[in-house]
């Protein structure tokens, strides 16, 4: 791992670049990918309080975070896969799925089978050029990236201490936990994901940004107490995917928009370009917040069920989207990867934002929305229902 960061940070240096420390992530980017830092104008705290905005402002900026947050944007690959047109879905099932958009207040749905487009639908202004937030649907992105880091050489194995990649965790509740465990969940460390409590974990993330500024991720993660032994409990928390986040972009020297341009975006063929929200380390979000195209999420979906060749190790999105963790019910949780019963698994977001994948009937169901709260299991659960359908469908 060692010899291969050396070699990378020499790659940098030639190229303008300069290896960071364990906080402070690289943000010139290398010149082939053409990496653009993005600052949008300056606001007051008050207006970045995302799980607070109502219905109105939501509309208006999901699909326009760049204008409210900073980020890293990447231009599109060179050779965009194409998604041609396929069998379209039954009739009832098209009338069926337009009805649910309108239930849900999603914004767009495009389904995918065998590589090709059987539905294609948008409402609220919604258009195929335009991008819309991922939320945590980004959590599987950063999954994929760890990936290709294993894969790459610059984390010698899952197993290894997160102390090793963010040594300032030393002395915290994160001593003797692994990068797996993070990967996971499964830490053993406390958190509060409640989304509408204004004093929760989750939405005290802005508050250390702006006491902390470079030091926020680490210094609120600091704080987190331990309640269980790692491996035994799993909690749902964005801070974690962060983590999981910073440990990619130390090992690897790069912010995770720039290692994703070659990773996904290449690879995948995204056909627009891709934002990724900023930290003030200048590195990215781990857990949240990158934006591009309803036709580009399939396209990740379509590159994680085709196996990610070459860019992850041999079986990776067999390990990262099974049930690691079992929660019951057929549910369960993988490398920041959900998964549903039928062995079916997918990438999740508040919102209303989801990528999901059925294996079996080569099937890529992506959906971007504005759900009028940040979670509703009456919601997921009717969307799960219209992808069985649709898998059963001729």
């Amino acid at each position: 791992m060692r010899t291969k960061a050396m070699l990378l940070a020499m790659t940098l240096a030639l190229s303008g670049c300069t290896m960071g420390a364990a906080t402070d992530v690289p943000t010139t980017p290398l010149a082939a990918n053409q990496v653009t830092t993005v600052t949008p104008p300056v606001r007051d705290p008050s207006e970045l309080q995302v799980l607070f905005w109502n219905d109105e402002q939501r509309s208006a900026r999901f699909r326009n975070m760049e204008g409210w947050f900073a980020g890293l944007e990447v231009p599109a690959s060179a050779n965009p896969r194409a998604l041609p047109d396929g069998a379209p879905l039954p009739a009832a099932l098209q009338e069926e799925i337009a009805g649910l958009m309108k239930r849900t207040d999603a914004v767009g749905v495009m389904v995918l089978q065998d590589g090709k487009k059987r539905y294609e639908n948008y409402g609220d202004g919604m258009g195929a050029d335009d991008r819309w937030t991922s939320f945590s649907v980004a959590k599987s992105f950063t999954s994929t990236l760890l990936g290709a880091a294993v894969r790459d050489g610059f984390i010698a194995d899952l197993g290894d201490p997160v102390t090793d990649y963010i040594p300032e965790l030393a002395g915290s509740a994160y001593d003797g936990v692994t990068v797996e465990q993070v990967a996971t969940m499964t830490s053993g460390v406390a958190w509060n994901e409640d989304y509408t409590d204004p004093e929760s974990d989750v939405a005290r993330m802005q508050y250390y940004i702006n006491e902390y500024g470079p030091g926020a991720i680490v210094a609120q993660m600091k704080t987190v107490k331990r309640e269980a032994e790692p491996g035994t409990k799993w909690v749902y928390k964005t801070g974690e995917t962060n983590l999981l986040g910073m440990i990619v972009e130390n090992a690897v020297g790069l912010p995770l928009a720039t290692y994703a341009k070659n990773k996904i975006v290449n690879p995948a063929g995204f056909e627009g370009d891709l934002f990724w929200m900023t930290d003030p380390r200048g590195g990215n979000v781990g857990g949240c917040c990158l934006s591009i195209t309803l036709s580009d999420y399939t396209r990740m979906g379509q590159f994680v069920l085709e196996g990610g060749e070459g860019v992850v190790p041999e079986g990776w999105f067999a390990k990262a989207g099974s049930p690691i963790v079992d929660l019951g019910n057929g549910f369960g949780y993988g490398y920041q990867w959900w998964t549903y019963p039928g062995e079916n698994f997918g990438a999740q977001g508040i919102f209303g934002q989801s990528i999901t994948i059925v294996p079996s009937e080569k099937l890529v169901v992506a959906v971007v929305s504005n759900w009028p709260t940040a979670t509703s299991n009456d919601y997921r659960g009717a969307w799960r229902n219209v992808v069985g359908k649709i898998a059963s469908a001729d």
